[in-house]
């Protein structure tokens, strides 16, 4: 069992299931009252769609093999660790630039523009969460 897709499939309906199981905890109340767990549970039921429809195109296509790449694990790791330091110790609009710009070094090609755009991209969001939604995110 050596094929990269079915093993991505696996992931996805793996931690939808756990998701799911830890919503049904919470009040899941009705689309016109929803309760704190309603989010989780169609998140995860969306997500546990992909993962069943990746497993069936796995069934369809030739096996990939899987390639361990720990150089780009380290990569993604260390861009969510140190998204998380600079936004608690700097400011949140720092670490998404870092976080994006290190997490682009663990793709096939680095482009500096499109992982500008993208950080611009997501500090915009960020910026519109707070000042529309009122979220108390730690921008500047």
């Amino acid at each position: 069992m050596n094929d990269r897709n079915l093993l991505r499939g696996l992931f996805l309906v793996a931690i939808a299931l756990v998701f799911a199981g830890a919503s049904w905890r919470y009040s899941i109340g009705s689309f016109g009252r929803a309760g704190p767990g309603l989010f989780p549970l169609l998140v995860s039921g969306l997500l546990l769609l992909i993962g069943v429809a990746t497993i069936v195109q796995s069934r369809l296509l030739p096996p990939e093999p899987m390639k361990l790449q720990l150089k780009n694990i380290a990569l993604i790791l260390a861009s969510l660790c140190g998204f998380a330091l600079l936004s608690h110790y700097l400011n949140m609009i720092v670490g998404i630039v870092f976080m994006v710009f290190c997490a682009a070094l663990a793709g096939d090609s680095f482009s500096a523009w499109r992982s500008a755009k993208i950080a611009a991209a997501l500090v915009l969001i960020a910026v519109l969460f707070q000042q529309l939604l009122g979220l108390n995110l730690p921008l500047y």
